[in-house]
């Protein structure tokens, strides 16, 4: 007679890690290359590092908020070709102001070019309105839908203010390198391209 002895575990002692890890791995993993990166790299690049990163964190904490508490039903409010146009025309006109910048400033005068204030509510702006009902936030209502949404808000947001983090990182060390009428050059494109690529998906 052999006796099975088994323990059994309540869920709240591993739903909460399981959960937190795994919405932070694959959501780092989703973000890594993605629009939201590129744009703090780029606003990094140009201005205070410390605003962009604060407006992209809680961007994203707002995000994920609304992603575990409404579910997937909230990202699709608004239809996709709204959601899109908009995106588009922002990114481009970003560019457009970048591209149109004086060439002449150095880089302390570029750096302070917007308050920290504006700055902040400008990345808070524009990551808010591209990412809204990306596939990110859909990933994470759905794990929120599964899994314990507080773990999954929290593992999301950290993998979110990492991507953005090393975003800014990148703006700072390699693309403050370039000469400023380079630099804006750059970013300029950078954001008409996102703008363009968003616009021309609404014809597929």
């Amino acid at each position: 007679m052999t006796l099975n002895v088994s323990f059994v575990v309540p869920d709240s002692l591993t739903s909460f890690p399981v959960a937190l890890f795994s919405s932070f791995s694959l959501i780092v993993l989703a973000e890594m290359g993605d629009k939201s990166q590129l744009v703090c790299m780029t606003l990094a690049a140009r201005y205070r590092p410390w605003p962009v990163l604060f407006g992209a964190i809680v961007a994203f904490a707002l995000l994920n908020l609304v992603a575990v508490v409404f579910g997937a039903a909230v990202a699709r409010w608004l239809p996709e070709t709204v959601v899109l146009s908009v995106v588009g025309a922002m990114f481009i006109l970003f560019g457009l102001h970048a591209l149109r910048q004086s060439s002449g400033q150095d880089g302390q005068q570029v750096d302070n070019a917007r308050g920290t204030h504006s700055l902040f509510f400008s990345t808070l702006l524009l990551i808010t309105v591209a990412e809204f009902g990306d596939k990110t936030q859909l990933a994470v209502a759905g794990l929120g839908s599964t899994a314990d949404p507080v773990a999954v808000w929290l593992g999301s947001t950290l993998a979110l203010a990492v991507t953005s983090g090393l975003g800014v990182l990148a703006g700072r060390t390699i693309m403050q390198r370039l000469s400023i009428s380079l630099l804006h050059k750059l970013s300029g494109g950078v954001f008409i391209v996102l703008g363009l690529v968003a616009l021309l998906s609404l014809i597929d």
